[in-house]
C-alpha cells in the first residue's frame, strides 16, 4: 500500500543532531528543546477541572451494560477526597498504597488521590493476584513495598490473594467484602473532607515536587525477582511534555481512546494514561484483552466508540484485524474518527501491518499512519518516538525532546541507552543496582540493541535490534540474534504459533520450543471438534506439516547456521506465570524457558529417534 496517499496528521519535523563517538557508536538526540514541563500530574487534573469540568475524563462498563462516566470536576473532587482519607491514615514516602485489581475508574482516582498528595502508588499485575498459585511473587512484592494500604475491587475475586497480607494492613474493596479478613468499602474514602482537612490536602500537594516519587512499578523480572522501578514527577510529566511536542496533533482535538492495557505496566499506566490526563482527553476503560473469553468485550466496546488513537501489542493486533476484515460494521466505526494506530512492545510482523494498512484504504480511502515509539519501566516509558511517516514496522523513531540516545558498541551490536529527565533515579528499596544500571557517563544501560534505518542517514530513524541478553553464541562462534529471527519466526509460521523459544546455545544448531496457538491450529483441522484439546491438535499431520512448511520455507532464505532451524517441538503446556516464564501481557522470558524446560530443550537434541521432533536438516 506504499502508494496510497496518508491521513493528514500534524506530526513534528525531524530535527536530529548525531555525533561520532570515540570508539565508535553514535550519540543521537533532537534540536528540538524541551518545553517547560508541568510540577505534577495533579496540574493537569486541576486544569481540565477548571477549562472542561464537564467533560468525561474515564468511562467504564458497569454491570448493567452501561457506561459509568466520570468528568474532570468530579475526578479532582474524588481525589481530593480519597487524598485527605489517606492522609489522616497517616500514609506518606514509605507508606505507599498497593492496587492488586485490573483497570477501572476506583482504581486510577485511588492511583491519583494518593499521588496528588506524594504518596507513591503500586500498581501490581492482576496476575500475582488472580493466576498465580502460590502467590510467591505476590508476598515478596508486599514485603518489599510494606504499604500502608491494599486496593482490590472485588473482595471475594481477590480473597486468596488478600489473605497474603499482613492483618495489620488496612484492605479497601470497591465491592463485596471478603469473609476472611476485616476490610474498608472504597466509597468510605470519599466523605467530603473538612476545611481543616482540605488545608492539609492543599498544603501536601504543594509540597509535591519533580523529584517526588509518584509510582512504583515492578518489572516483569526478565532478570530475576521484578524490580520496583521508581517513578517520579519529573520523568512523568516531561515525558508527556515531550510526546505532546513530537505529536502536535494531540493539543488539536482531546484525544480520545478505548484501552485495555494493564495500568500496572508503563505502557498503559503511564504512557496512555497520563497522554489521556496531560491532554484533557477521554479515556473509556476496556474490561477485555486479547485472550479467550475476554475480547468479545474489546469488540463491543470498539463497536460503540470511536476513538481517535488506537493503542495495542502485536498478540492485541493479531486478533483484531481478523475482526475488522469480517465485520463492516466494526471496521466503519473503528476507522470513522481514527487519527493514528500505535504500536508497541515488540514489533509488528509484516503481515500484520500490511493488512492494517488494506483496511485503512478500505475504510477511509487513506493510509492511517502507523506510528510506534520505544522504551522502558525506566524511561517512563518514551524515550524514542516516531513523529514521521514510516513504511514498515521495526523502525523505533527517534530521540524524544530532552533526551539523549548513546548507541554503544556491546559484543557486536550498538546497545541503546538513555539519559534525560524521564529516566528513573533508581529501584525501590534496592541502591547496590545503581552500579550496574547506569554507565561511566550516567546513561541508563537498556539492554537493547539498535541500528540505523539507514547508515547515512541517521535522521531516518533506529530501528530495534533485539536484547542482547537474550542472543547467543553456537559451538561455530556465530552469534544468534534471538529477538530478530524470533519477530520473523512467529510471523512465518501463524496462525500455529503463539509464540516461541529459541535454543541452540553452545550446541551445533538452532532449535525451537513452539508454543501452539490453540485456535490457530483448530483453523487447520476443520474436522476437529471444538473441544479438542491442545495436546491431541498439536499431535495431528495438518498442524505439524504446517509447520513444517512455514519452517523449510524460511531455511530456504535463511542458509546460515545462525539462521537455519533444524529442529521443532510443538509444546500444549502454556508458559507458566509463576515460574517467570511470562508476563501477564504475554511476553516470554527466554531464558527463563530454556531454564525450566532444560529437560526439554535436551529431548530435542536427543539423538534418539523421537516422533514428536519436527527434524528440517
Amino acid at each position: 500500500m506504499a502508494g496510497e496517499p496518508w491521513k493528514p496528521l500534524r506530526l513534528a519535523p525531524v530535527d536530529l543532531a548525531a555525533y561520532p563517538l570515540p570508539g565508535g557508536g553514535l550519540l543521537l538526540r533532537s534540536r528540538q528543546e524541551l518545553a517547560p514541563f508541568f510540577r505534577c500530574l495533579g496540574e493537569p487534573l486541576h486544569r481540565w477541572a477548571r477549562e472542561a469540568p464537564d467533560r468525561t475524563f474515564l468511562a467504564e462498563r458497569t454491570a448493567g451494560d452501561d457506561w459509568r462516566r466520570v468528568s474532570y470536576g468530579e475526578a479532582l473532587a474524588a481525589v481530593e477526597s480519597l487524598a485527605s482519607a489517606l492522609l489522616d491514615r497517616g500514609l506518606g514516602a514509605d507508606r505507599p498504597v498497593v492496587l492488586l485489581s485490573d483497570n477501572g475508574i476506583d482504581h486510577a482516582l485511588l492511583q491519583l488521590g494518593a499521588m496528588h498528595v506524594g504518596i507513591p502508588a503500586v500498581p501490581i499485575s492482576p496476575a500475582y493476584s488472580l493466576l498465580s498459585q502460590d502467590h510467591a511473587q505476590l508476598r515478596y512484592l508486599l514485603e518489599l513495598t510494606h504499604p500502608g494500604l491494599v486496593y482490590a475491587a472485588d473482595g471475594n475475586r481477590f480473597a486468596p490473594a488478600l489473605g497474603t497480607i499482613a492483618p495489620e494492613t488496612e484492605v479497601v474493596v470497591s465491592a463485596q467484602l471478603p469473609a476472611a479478613r476485616p476490610a474498608t468499602l472504597f466509597a468510605a474514602l470519599l466523605q467530603p473532607p473538612t476545611q481543616a482537612q482540605r488545608g492539609a490536602v492543599a498544603e501536601r500537594f504543594s509540597a509535591v515536587g519533580p523529584e517526588t516519587v509518584a509510582k512504583i512499578l515492578f518489572t516483569s523480572g526478565s532478570t530475576g525477582r521484578p524490580k520496583g522501578v521508581l517513578n517520579t514527577q519529573r520523568m512523568l510529566c516531561s515525558n508527556q511534555q515531550a510526546i505532546a511536542q513530537g505529536w502536535p496533533f494531540l493539543e488539536e482535538r482531546p484525544p480520545v481512546v478505548v484501552d485495555w492495557l494493564p495500568w500496572s505496566h508503563t505502557f498503559g499506566g503511564n504512557h496512555n494514561f497520563n497522554l489521556i490526563l496531560r491532554n484533557g482527553g477521554t479515556l473509556y476503560i476496556d474490561a477485555g484483552k486479547p485472550a479467550p473469553g475476554l475480547f468479545e468485550k474489546t469488540l463491543k466496546n470498539l463497536s460503540e466508540v470511536p476513538a481517535t488513537l488506537h493503542f495495542n501489542v502485536p498478540r492485541g493486533f493479531d486478533r483484531l484485524i481478523p475482526c475488522l476484515e469480517e465485520d463492516p460494521d466494526l471496521r466503519a466505526t473503528f476507522f470513522s474518527d481514527l487519527d493514528a494506530i500505535f504500536y508497541a512492545a515488540a514489533a509488528l510482523p509484516p503481515h500484520l501491518w500490511a493488512r492494517l494498512e488494506r483496511l485503512s484504504v478500505a475504510a477511509t480511502g487513506r493510509r492511517v499512519p502507523l506510528l510506534s515509539a520505544w522504551g522502558s519501566t525506566e524511561t517512563s516509558p518514551c524515550a524514542t518516538q516516531v513523529h514521521f511517516p514510516i513504511e514498515r514496522a521495526g523502525v523505533i523513531g527517534l530521540p524524544v525532546p530532552g533526551t539523549e540516545i548513546k548507541l554503544a558498541p556491546v559484543s557486536g551490536k550498538l546497545e541503546l541507552r538513555v539519559k534525560g529527565p524521564n529516566v528513573t533515579p533508581g529501584y525501590w528499596r534496592r541502591p547496590e543496582l545503581l552500579a550496574e544500571t547506569f554507565d561511566e557517563e550516567g546513561f541508563l544501560r537498556m539492554g537493547d540493541a539498535g541500528r540505523l534505518a539507514d547508515p547515512a542517514e541517521p535522521a531516518a530513524g533506529i530501528v530495534f535490534d533485539g536484547r542482547l541478553g537474550e542472543n547467543f553464541k553456537l559451538t561455530s562462534g556465530s552469534w544468534v540474534h534471538v529477538g530478530e529471527l524470533r519477530t520473523e519466526l512467529v510471523s512465518a509460521a501463524a496462525p500455529i504459533v503463539a509464540d516461541l523459544v529459541v535454543t541452540g546455545h553452545d550446541r551445533e544448531s538452532v532449535g525451537l520450543l513452539v508454543f501452539a496457538d490453540p485456535a490457530g491450529c483448530r483453523s487447520l483441522c476443520p474436522d476437529a471438534a471444538p473441544d479438542t484439546p491442545l495436546p491431541r491438535l498439536v499431535e495431528r499431520s495438518e498442524v505439524r506439516e504446517a509447520l513444517r512448511s512455514a519452517l523449510l520455507t524460511h531455511n530456504s532464505a535463511n542458509p546460515g547456521s545462525s539462521r537455519r532451524i533444524t529442529r521443532a517441538l510443538l509444546l500444549s503446556e502454556p508458559p507458566s506465570i509463576d515460574a517467570g516464564e511470562i508476563t501477564d501481557k504475554g511476553y516470554l522470558n527466554q531464558r527463563a524457558v530454556r531454564e525450566r524446560r532444560a529437560a526439554l530443550v535436551e529431548r530435542l537434541y536427543s539423538a534418539a529417534d523421537d516422533p514428536a521432533i519436527l527434524r528440517l536438516d
